[in-house]
């Protein structure tokens, strides 16, 4: 009788091994060690992206998506710049070279007072022209009264009289003409002199200056301009929108303003344009607001924040700005699913106002749950 091989009891053996051992149990009792983090959070395997569960949903606190009628906001940059409509280049149309400039950049001015003497060339000619005229109207007026006595007695033909009343009207034409000329030039009809004086138009502060002493000026043909003179009573601020904003804009939207050098006071203005070309770098236009300047505080080149407010109000979704997490340049928030799961959910976050609360463009309707503190959510299920 053969025996039994003496392996058989380890083989047996082998087969008795306590499932307890196997690798997969020994992390099922690990999960079920005390000392286990009770609140762990683990990703959900669903087939909606985003979706997590909890072991504890009691902690987290939801808040109610409600409707609150707001005004649109949109905040913008921009810089001061003058009143096109208030601002006078001032020019000359007389050539020649400055030799006293008694205005600079950023003077006040008014109306009437010499900006700078310029010595003229062209101001001489214009003097000789009409000393020429002069002495030709009073020569032909002795030829039209020697002519008128001969016809008188006789001794010529009306026809010599004609012609001599003819070239009198065209000396007296000279002689008009020629005073024009020195008077558009700028100089004093009765001080025959090279030198004129450039006065200022209008009362203002002068923005631009493109002349010091001794330069070369060129008449008919002054670009840039000698000076530019800006009444600062009322201003402009020229701000960029993206076309993605430019449906926020409307012509007559009130707008408040802040400058960088003023930050505690606040101006209002109003959206006087809207360009209708875009700038092909930035893909924004020009959007011109139109506000009132008391005391001048606002000067050309400064820079300021402009708040966009629509005229009316509008029922919107709102939810606590707790409740937005910004992540990969998005706006998420977190929606109950039911038991203790969760969704994450990307929508869209209009303006945040003071009461603590966000508008939700697009994403959420009004009476939705969402996840108070979304921060503190994702920062337990460990999302990045």
């Amino acid at each position: 009788m053969l025996s039994r091989p003496r392996s058989l009891p380890f083989t047996l053996a082998l087969f008795l091994i306590p499932l307890s051992l196997l690798p997969g149990c020994n992390r099922q009792k690990a999960a079920e060690a005390p000392g286990a983090d009770s609140a762990d959070v683990k990703v959900e395997e669903l087939h909606s992206e985003g979706a997590v569960q909890v072991d504890h949903p009691e902690q987290f606190q939801l808040a109610t998506v409600e409707n609150q009628a707001t005004v649109d906001e949109l905040h913008v940059t921009g810089s001061v710049t003058p009143d096109v409509s208030r601002s006078v280049p001032v020019l000359s149309l007389a050539g020649g070279r400055a030799v006293d400039i008694r205005a600079k950049l950023g003077d006040e001015v008014t109306k009437g007072q010499v900006l700078l003497v310029i010595d003229s060339p062209d101001v001489s000619q214009a003097f000789s022209d009409y000393q020429k005229a002069q002495a030709d109207e009073a020569f032909a007026r002795q030829q039209l009264a020697r002519a008128q006595d001969l016809f008188d007695h006789g001794a010529a033909p009306r026809q010599d009289l004609e012609t001599a009343e003819n070239t009198e009207k065209k000396a007296q034409v000279d002689v008009r003409t020629t005073q024009q000329h020195i008077s558009v030039l700028g100089a004093d009809i009765n001080n025959p002199s090279p030198l004129i004086s450039i006065r200022a138009p209008i009362s203002g502060s002068i923005v631009e200056q493109n002349v010091t002493s001794g330069t070369g000026v060129r008449s008919m043909d002054n670009s840039p301009n000698l000076f530019t003179i800006a009444n600062l009573s009322s201003v402009w601020l020229l701000c960029d929108v993206f076309e993605n904003d430019l449906h926020r804009v409307s012509l007559g939207d009130s707008a408040e303003v802040q400058l960088n050098a003023f930050p505690d006071r606040v101006f209002k203005g109003r959206v006087g344009n809207i360009s209708t070309v875009l700038d092909p770098a930035t893909r924004s236009a020009k959007v011109r607001l139109e506000l009132a300047n008391p005391g001048g505080l606002m000067r050309a080149g400064m820079f300021a924040t402009a708040t966009f407010r629509s005229r009316t109000q509008q029922m919107q979704p709102t939810v606590p700005t707790t409740a937005i997490l910004r992540l990969h340049d998005k706006d998420w928030v977190f929606v109950p699913l039911g038991g203790n799961r969760f969704r994450r959910l990307e929508v869209q976050a209009g303006p945040a106002n003071s009461s603590g609360s966000q508008v939700i463009l697009s994403g959420l309707t009004a009476g939705g749950k969402v996840i108070s503190n979304a921060l503190q959510f994702a920062s337990a299920a460990g999302m990045e």
